[in-house]
């Protein structure tokens, strides 16, 4: 037997046994379990499969996925907005059809809403078509997945007035796009903002009549057929570029708002889209978030507007906020003119024929106006409440211009004013020159004998090639003498890497000696090293931690911060490089000049900063955040284990940024391979598992998340919480923790409420949110739970703060007399 005889019988052998170990159906009474990775329901054709899906290392949702596409391609979940534990967690066929989603402690987080008297033989069952059944008596469908889609239709599936299509990223978390019929019983794309929802598909500019639609039909339905044809009741109709037979095909609404159609690959398993509703991305409305402007560098990609900076710069989707806040005195403000660029929608009002002088007064003395969009040739002016949707295009079908308001004493150069150019190369900012332009001028030379120039041509591009080699040879040669003589030991080719980037980078150890001049102006100091402040070449002030106990050879500890220097998170300390030259182990982040947290909560170090209720709220909602994009959406997962407020530091708008996140990955190993193998943090804020043989997890992060939360809020140390110097932290911890339960557990009994002001730093003098402030008490008792397994994830904490992030002021509480 050959070789690809033996290969293709082997492969033959796994799928067999894979198919031994799946389930074609479910029956009554029985479930499928997250820890068994057999516990998969499958179509008999094999194509589809339904089971637990690991969107994180620790968190899970109930899915329906391809399983004969090369990476698995997610069309349906049970759960996204609320993820399960990947241990203890189970879904759970009933007697009378009822299809139950628990979590490892219990709680129910999905159910199909079925309870049948008389269901007769109960049965779950995955259909070639992608569709998770439900049947009873006679066959009959009790519950179909088909009638609630997430953000796929398939072949065969109908979407209807009462069903939707909604976003969602890769961990399947909804975005604010959506896909649905509006009130005239037309199928559109909605983007569905906090206040409002607006129709960007089909063009709503247009009137029905333009659309080719139907409106106020009697049915409301439409569905993609076998062959790539979709037909909606409304007359919406589009066909797939491989239209035909035999093809698996799916209709997606894509995290980035736009409708696709795609085409499996049978041969290579990947998928290609054969039709979608905005061949130009970036007039999808809400692209790049308020305040963002989408354009062309040939490919999509958000800017700011001037006077504006990124909110995430790993989402730019989020938008942009002002560098200062703009006033509403129309004396200290003026006009960006943004040539080609509209944002759509909000508009305040519209005025006809009017002159741009009109225009600006207007805009300028309404508090509300944040810009206005002139349309020259027509004096079309329309002023904007809010600026959303925008986005620069050389063909928007006019001379539209947009004039946004900015501080009075804001330079706006030309490099920040965002065009689209199509056809320029790929899009790579730099902030530091503006975009240039060579134009060849060609009329003289047309004037020449032809046969002259192309002896001209070649003999030019001889000397030009010659030339350049010499120059090439002779610059190699000088940097590289000079970079042996002054970087010994750095990566090959850093000298000229140095000059593209400093995103992250390597420098010497004569190099940060100057920085810090000479490691004088220490600025804090802990287990893991002393940090001082520096100042670089390029005058950026930064933080440089001569770290200790670094033990791993050269390779390894460079592969560690490779690992480091992808982490990036706008409520993570950015790393700007490292050191290492001989026994000098030293990280290069960012500088802060507000300090750490615990510097302006407790009042240390004459700090005049107190910090308002809405900036603990949004502290706790930030490190929530940042902590859980380290343990569930890194490349690879990261434990802090050293969660205190001298690692969580304040940037000028007192934004947390999380500092040492991956020490423990550098520290721990020790030059073996027995990770976490002593106690690492801070007494205090250690959990339990430390001083026990347990293994350690993310969870020893939500436990010193947890003493953080209760510091937020009672202003003080947890060492400090009482005056008993005797009695060690932890069992002060404890008390507290369990009297802030019982206190919880009244809440539910209609008791008296007035007792979370007990639990709040009295300098507030009562002003704060009563619902935030319980819902940080409950997270705060829940994420110090000694038993680990009844912590809730980093994730679930960021969801419940945010949830109440938008409670209104109306419900700050002032505190008992």
């Amino acid at each position: 037997m050959d070789a690809c005889s033996a290969s293709i019988l082997l492969l033959t052998l796994i799928h067999l046994l894979s198919s031994i170990s799946a389930r074609d159906f479910l029956s009554a009474g029985s479930s499928l379990s997250v820890e068994q990775s057999s516990d998969v329901l499958h179509s008999r054709d094999g194509t589809f499969a339904c089971g637990f899906y690991n969107i994180s290392p620790n968190a899970s949702t109930f899915s329906i996925w391809f399983s004969r596409s090369s990476e698995r391609t997610i069309i349906w979940s049970a759960n996204p907005l609320h993820p399960v534990y990947s241990w203890g967690s189970k879904v759970k066929l009933d007697v009378d059809g009822s299809m139950v989603l628990k979590d490892y402690n219990g709680q129910i987080v999905w159910s199909n809403n079925v309870s049948a008297s008389d269901a007769g033989h109960i049965q779950a069952q995955l259909l070639g078509n992608g569709n998770l059944i439900v049947k009873g008596k006679g066959s009959a469908i009790l519950w179909q997945s088909f009638d609630s889609p997430t953000d796929t239709l398939l072949p065969t599936q109908s979407i209807s007035a009462p069903t939707k299509l909604v976003s969602t990223n890769r961990l399947l978390v909804p975005g604010h796009y959506s896909f649905h019929f509006d009130d005239q019983y037309l199928l559109s794309l909605f983007d569905d903002e906090k206040d409002i929802s607006f129709i960007y598909w089909p063009n709503p500019s247009r009137n029905i009549w333009e659309k080719l639609r139907v409106p106020f039909n009697s049915t409301t339905s439409g569905a993609l057929d076998t062959w790539g044809h979709f037909l909606g009741s409304d007359n919406s109709t589009f066909t797939a570029a491989d239209w035909g037979p035999g093809i698996m095909r799916r209709l997606t609404l894509d995290y980035d708002g736009n409708l696709r159609l795609y085409s499996l690959n049978k041969a290579d398993g990947t998928w290609s889209v054969t039709w979608m509703a905005f061949p130009q991305l970036c007039k999808v409305r809400g692209l790049c978030g308020e305040n963002g402007i989408c354009v062309y560098t040939p490919a999509p990609a958000c800017v700011c507007a001037p006077g504006f900076v990124v909110i995430d710069p790993s989402d730019r989707s989020k938008g942009c906020r002002p560098k200062t806040n703009i006033s509403c005195d129309a004396q200290k403000v003026k006009f960006a003119k943004l040539p080609h660029t509209d944002f759509l929608g909000y508009d305040m009002t519209t005025h006809h024929f009017v002159s741009l002088d009109f225009c600006m007064n207007k805009c300028l003395h309404d508090c509300n106006c944040k810009g206005f969009a002139y349309w020259e040739g027509t004096g079309d002016c329309y002023p904007k409440s809010i600026m959303l949707g925008g986005v620069t295009l050389h063909n928007l079908g006019s001379t539209g211009t947009m004039y946004i308001k900015i501080p009075k004493g804001l330079e706006v150069l030309d490099a920040s004013i965002p065009q689209s150019q199509p056809f320029a190369p790929k899009y790579g900012p730099d902030c530091s020159t503006p975009n240039k332009y060579f134009v060849a001028d060609f009329l003289g030379m047309l004037k020449r004998d032809q046969s002259e120039l192309k002896y001209l041509y070649f003999y030019g591009f001889l000397s030009a090639i010659f030339l350049a080699e010499l120059m090439f040879v002779v610059f190699g040669w000088f940097i590289l003498r000079r970079e042996r003589r002054e970087l010994r030991g750095v990566w090959p080719a850093e000298a000229g890497y140095e000059m593209i980037t400093n995103h992250f980078r390597r420098y010497t150890y004569r190099e940060l000696v100057s920085a810090t001049r000479k490691f004088k102006d220490e600025i804090g100091r802990g287990s893991s090293g002393i940090v001082y402040k520096g100042v670089l070449k390029d005058n950026r002030a930064v933080a440089v931690k001569k770290l200790a106990e670094i033990n791993q050879g050269e390779e390894e500890f460079q592969h560690e911060l490779s690992v480091i220097s992808r982490i990036y998170h706008m409520n993570l300390v950015r790393v700007w490089g490292f050191c290492s030259d001989g026994p000098h182990r030293i990280l290069v982040t960012e500088y802060f000049e507000n300090g750490s947290l615990d510097k302006v909560l407790f009042g240390t170090e004459g700090s005049e900063i107190l910090l308002g209720w809405k900036q603990r709220f949004n502290i706790a909602l930030g490190v929530a955040r940042g902590l859980a994009y380290l343990h569930h959406e890194c490349s690879e997962w990261v434990i802090h284990c050293d969660v205190k407020p001298e690692n969580i530091l304040l940037d000028e708008n007192l934004v947390p940024k999380i500092a040492d996140f991956g020490l423990a990955k550098l520290q721990s190993r020790g030059g073996s391979n027995i990770n976490v193998s002593k106690i690492q943090g801070t007494r205090g804020y250690l959990a339990p598992e430390w001083v026990s043989s347990l293994p350690i997890t993310a969870k020893v992060d939500v436990y010193s998340f947890g003493v953080v939360l209760l510091e937020l809020l009672k202003g003080v140390r947890a060492s400090d919480m009482e005056n008993n110097e005797d009695e060690e932290v932890e069992m002060v911890l404890g008390r507290i923790s369990r009297m802030a339960k019982e206190k919880l557990k009244l809440d539910g009994s209609g008791s008296e409420q007035s007792w979370i002001a007990d639990f709040i730093d009295a300098r507030l003098n009562g002003q704060f949110n009563n619902i935030q402030a319980r819902t940080m008490m409950r997270l705060a008792v829940s994420c110090m739970e000694e038993d680990r397994d009844r912590r809730p994830t980093m994730e679930n904490v960021a969801q419940m703060l945010a949830l109440v992030d938008d409670v209104s002021s109306t419900n700050v509480m002032a505190g008992p007399a």
